[in-house]
């Protein structure tokens, strides 16, 4: 008995060594067929060649950012057609195109090819730092909407803030307003559960969760890509956009603190692009493309705020964030300064900030000192020895979870949206995020961050190489996961 099942374990463990290796050849042509940059292919095939059956797995729930290819073209096929209504109706509301400082122009270009969002002069902005008083601004402005509200956020939540907003949006839809609210399916997932959704839904508010996990409709996308974007329109004259999600600032009750964030309330032609992009995210979900003057009205002139919206996500042909930023760190001559909840940098940006300090650029970045997702903090803590001696300073924010994602360069222009500083909003999420030229603009939000930078606390170099070796390798091993975050 004893040399049958040493017979058959000798067998099953030769199958298993050839299945093992087909598996790894074949998931290798399939990995070398995919547009990932060198680190994310050489991290795959590195778990690929230890456990082929796990990295396959893995593969699978996170490895393809491909949405399916019938959805992609129709969004492709909004993007353009709703894209070049938005350049005309710019052109009818500011026929002249702004001008902005010859250090923009470069920026301007990028942004423009990379997104089709023109520039727009015309525009106002108010800066929200306070959560409360976001919500309250919000809630006001639904409770004037005349013609539509349309709501876009990563996270919703059934707390005491989703309430707010979606009693408005109760309030709103039986005065004969058309509410239209996406939600993230994974961010949101506690509302698509609760009966806050039943009651918007039987009040005729448009609830649709967007990229919903399902592994058939969507082709085996990876269930990691998400829409991250927060953005709400109302009667298309009015636009919302920064950090903020629907949800109270102590969400999860985060080990970190109290969520701190940022957002801007637009009007002017700005508020086209936004609504552009939302009603490119309903057209890609539901299939339904909405057009006609109420939806996008021609803008009156609010302020003097020249601007510019960049929007990126996996169905978009180019990382549009991402080029937008290294644009912005290479046209920087003096000052940067950079807030973000997570910092997880590729390669590119790394040589970037490093660039730009080498030519004496004062660069500073401040993250929050605790991180909401330990294993996301851990990666991210393996980057700061590598910037601090590139000649970046790097601050720790205390008072609670910093979540407001801003850039500010030199006196000549800022971003303010919702992606991060990390891999996933440069090639995995759905973002949106605004350029703000100008000095007084961008002076305006660099308060917001000499805020922060107050309240925080910068770190010493020395003192960082001086922790204890099972931090640095223990984060260092972590670090490893960055191309695939």
């Amino acid at each position: 008995m004893g040399q049958v099942l040493h017979h058959v374990w000798l067998h099953f463990g030769l199958y298993y060594h050839v299945f093992s290796w087909l598996l790894f050849l074949v998931m290798m042509l399939v990995i070398l067929g995919r547009r990932l940059t060198t680190a994310e292919t050489l991290a795959w095939i590195a778990i690929l060649y230890v456990r082929p059956e796990v990295g396959t797995l893995f593969w699978l729930i996170l490895g393809d950012r491909r949405l399916g290819r019938t959805r992609v073209r129709l969004h492709r096929q909004v993007i353009q057609t709703m894209r070049t209504l938005s350049w005309r109706d710019a052109q009818r509301a500011y026929v002249t195109r702004p001008r902005v400082e010859a250090d923009s122009l470069p920026l301007v270009l990028q942004a423009e090819r990379t997104t089709g969002m023109p520039i727009v002069g015309g525009n106002s902005v108010d800066l929200m730092h306070d959560n409360a008083a976001m919500i309250k601004r919000l809630v006001d402005d639904i409770d004037q909407a005349g013609s539509h509200v349309h709501l876009l956020y990563y996270i919703y939540e059934p707390d005491d803030t989703g309430r707010q907003v979606s009693e408005a949006l109760i309030r709103a839809a039986r005065r004969g307003v058309t509410c239209r609210l996406l939600a993230d399916a994974v961010g949101s997932r506690l509302f698509f559960k609760s009966k806050l959704l039943r009651s918007l839904t039987q009040a005729g508010v448009h609830v649709v969760p967007m990229l919903p996990v399902d592994l058939l409709r969507r082709g085996l996308a990876r269930i990691d890509l998400r829409n991250h974007r927060k953005l709400a329109i109302i009667d298309g004259v009015i636009a919302f956009t920064g950090s903020q999600n629907i949800v109270d600032d102590d969400y999860g009750r985060s080990r970190a603190g109290n969520w701190v964030d940022l957002s801007g309330r637009f009007t002017g032609p700005l508020v086209t692009q936004l609504q552009t992009v939302f009603t490119e995210d309903w057209a890609f979900e539901t299939d339904e493309v909405l057009d006609g003057s109420d939806i996008l009205p021609i803008q009156q002139i609010t302020g003097n705020v020249v601007a510019q919206a960049v929007p990126t996500g996996p169905s978009h042909e180019t990382e549009g964030f991402h080029r937008v930023l290294l644009s912005a760190i290479n046209i920087a001559r003096h000052r940067i300064i950079i807030t973000s909840p997570y910092l997880v940098p590729d390669e590119p940006t790394m040589l970037a900030l490093a660039m730009a300090a080498d030519r004496g650029v004062d660069i500073s970045i401040v993250v929050p000192r605790k991180g909401d997702h330990r294993v996301v903090a851990a990666v991210g803590r393996s980057f700061y020895r590598g910037l601090m001696e590139s000649g970046v300073k790097m601050f720790l924010y205390s008072p609670g979870l910093l979540h407001a994602k801003t850039v500010t360069v030199d006196d000549t222009f800022a971003l303010l949206g919702s992606a991060n500083l990390d891999v996933r909003s440069f090639y995995l999420c759905f973002e949106i995020n605004v350029v703000l030229y100008g000095p007084e603009v961008t002076l305006r939000l660099r308060e917001e961050q000499e805020q922060y930078l107050c309240d925080s606390t910068r770190l010493d170099l020395e003192t960082w190489k001086r922790r204890p070796f099972y931090k640095t390798y223990l984060e260092n091993t972590a670090g490893l996961l960055a191309p695939l975050f």
